[in-house]
C-alpha cells in the first residue's frame, strides 16, 4: 500500500507486518551496489557474531515468493545502508528481513514469528521529543502566550508532567515474567517506581494474585550486629557492623498453612494439640479473612533492592506489573496520543505559573484548562468498554441456591 504524502506512517505494510523490504539493483549486480532500508528499526550488524545481527539479506533472480535464497555476503553496513562487496551469488532482487536470533526464509510465513519490530503498535504513541518540539512551535513566539522560553525549561516541565501523569493517568505499567529462585527474592526492575500487582501463573496460564505481607512480616532496612550483652558492635572505623536478617530467614522457612488456616493433620499434630493448645495464626475457627488465601505473599526488601516471596512460591512463574515514571530512556519516552493535549496544557501552565508578574486570571484559566484536559485523558485511557461491563453485570441475575 503506498504511503500518502505528508502522512505520519513511514513504513509500508510489508515493512510493518512482515518486517521485510525489497529492492532492485543492477542486472547483473556489480560490486558497490547498495540498498538503504527505511524501517523504523535500525539495522544492527556484527560481522563476528551473527547472532547479534538483527537482519538477514535474501536474493532472487525473479523476485517471486519462495525463490529467495539467503545471501551470506560479503557486504558492509553503515547506518541502514548495506553495500555489497562481493557478487558471486547475488541476484538483482534483494530482500532485507528483520529477525531475532535464528532468522527465517523470505516468502515463508513460518519465518514471521522471528521478526523483531520495535515499533509494533507505536502509532498510538508520540515521543517526548516530538511533544517538546510541537510545544515550542505552537505556543512560543511573537503574539503567542509565551514570548520566549529556553528549551531546557520546556524539557524540565515536560519531564515533570510525564512523571506525574505516569502515576495515575498514562499507560506506564510494565510487566516482567520471572521465576522465583530458591533464595525467594527477585531484583526490583531498573525503572521501578511502585508495584501494581503480582500474580503467579499456573499450568493453564491463569493468574493467581499474590498479596503483600505488610501485616505479617517486614524486611528490616538495617541489621546491626550485637554482642551477648545486646550492645552494637563496631568495626575499626567506628561504623556499625551489619549482619543478615533473621526475620527474612524465618519468613523464608515459614509453613504458610499455619498462617492461612489451610492446615493438615500433620500440621495439627506437629504444631498443636489439646495438650499444648493451638498456636495457629488466627486459629482455625474465625481465621482472619485477609490471610485466608494460599496464593502466597510478597514484601519489598528495600535494603537489598529485591522483592521477597513466601516459601510456597519457590520455582513459581510470576508476573510482576509495575509502574515506571516514563523517564527511564530520556527523550525517547513514549506518550499516548490521547494524553498529548493534556501534556501541552501542563507545560503551558507550569511555565507561566513559575514566572512573576503574570495576570492571575490567565494562570487560573490555564490551571482549569490543564485539569479539564487531564480528566479527559484519564477517561480516554481508562479503556472502558460498555460490552465488557454488560458481560460482567449479567452475573447479577444469576440465582445462587443455598
Amino acid at each position: 500500500m503506498p504511503i500518502p504524502n505528508g502522512g505520519l506512517i513511514t513504513e509500508t505494510n510489508e515493512q510493518y507486518y512482515a518486517g521485510a523490504q525489497r529492492f532492485l539493483i543492477s542486472d547483473p549486480p556489480v560490486i558497490g551496489d547498495s540498498v538503504t532500508t527505511t524501517f523504523n528499526t535500525d539495522l544492527i550488524y556484527d560481522s563476528v557474531n551473527a547472532t547479534l545481527t538483527n537482519f538477514v539479506v535474501y536474493t532472487s533472480a525473479d523476485g517471486l515468493a519462495g525463490n529467495y535464497d539467503e545471501f551470506a555476503g560479503p557486504y558492509t553496513v553503515a547506518g541502514n545502508t548495506i553495500t555489497f562487496t562481493g557478487t558471486n551469488t547475488l541476484r538483482k532482487h534483494i530482500a532485507v528481513q528483520l529477525k531475532s536470533l535464528d532468522g527465517g526464509s523470505f516468502g515463508n510465513e513460518d519465518a514471521f514469528g522471528d521478526i523483531v519490530q520495535e515499533n509494533y503498535g507505536s502509532y498510538a504513541y508520540t515521543s517526548l521529543n516530538d511533544v517538546i518540539n510541537g510545544f515550542i512551535a505552537t505556543y512560543v513566539g511573537e503574539h503567542k502566550l509565551i514570548g520566549d522560553v529556553k528549551r531546557t525549561d520546556v524539557i524540565f516541565h515536560a519531564k515533570r508532567g510525564l512523571q506525574e501523569f505516569s502515576y495515575d493517568t498514562l499507560k506506564s505499567v510494565k510487566s516482567q515474567e520471572i521465576t522465583i529462585p530458591p533464595s525467594l527474592g527477585v531484583t526490583i526492575p531498573q525503572d521501578y517506581v511502585n508495584y501494581v500487582s503480582l500474580a503467579y501463573i499456573d499450568q493453564l496460564g491463569v493468574r493467581h494474585p499474590i498479596y503483600p505481607a505488610n501485616n505479617l512480616t517486614s524486611s528490616p532496612y538495617e541489621v546491626p550486629l550485637q554482642d551477648e550483652a545486646g550492645d552494637y558492635t563496631m568495626d575499626n572505623t567506628g561504623d556499625l557492623l551489619e549482619g543478615t536478617s533473621i526475620t527474612n530467614e524465618r519468613w523464608g522457612e515459614a509453613n504458610n498453612r499455619l498462617l492461612n488456616g489451610n492446615i493438615t493433620f500433620d500440621d495439627y499434630w506437629s504444631y498443636g494439640s489439646y495438650l499444648t493448645g493451638n498456636p495457629f495464626y488466627g486459629q482455625r475457627y474465625g481465621n482472619d479473612p485477609q490471610n485466608s488465601q494460599r496464593n502466597g505473599w510478597f514484601n519489598m526488601n528495600e535494603r537489598d533492592g529485591t522483592i521477597a516471596f513466601s516459601s510456597n512460591l519457590k520455582d513459581r512463574l510470576i508476573i510482576l506489573d509495575y509502574i515506571s515514571d516514563g523517564l527511564a530512556y530520556d527523550l525517547d519516552s513514549r506518550i499516548p496520543k490521547m494524553a498529548e493535549d493534556a501534556l501541552y496544557a501542563h507545560i503551558l501552565y507550569s511555565i507561566l505559573a513559575s514566572r512573576i508578574n503574570q495576570p492571575e486570571y490567565v494562570i487560573q484559566r490555564l490551571k482549569k484548562d490543564r485539569s479539564a484536559k487531564l480528566r479527559n485523558a484519564k477517561i480516554r485511557l481508562s479503556n472502558i468498554k460498555l460490552s465488557e461491563i454488560v458481560q460482567v453485570m449479567r452475573g447479577k441475575s444469576k440465582w445462587i441456591k443455598s
